[in-house]
């Protein structure tokens, strides 16, 4: 099952949101922080969710 475009696009989204979400709990610096507490692991499991999603996804046919 060789991946398409689409699907490297997808997992592009999925690396660019874990990244984003790490770097932001590393700027506020805070492990008590709102973003570090509530934002950032609701965008981490999505994120990863998102990339088996990209690895799966085929077009129907």
């Amino acid at each position: 099952m060789p991946l398409e475009k689409i699907n490297y696009f997808f997992i592009g989204i999925g690396i660019a949101i874990i990244a984003f979400s790490y770097i932001m709990m590393y700027l506020e610096n805070s492990a008590d922080g709102y973003f570090s507490l509530y934002i950032s692991p609701v965008l981490l499991v999505g994120a990863y969710a998102w990339i088996l999603f990209a690895l799966l996804y085929r077009k129907r046919a």
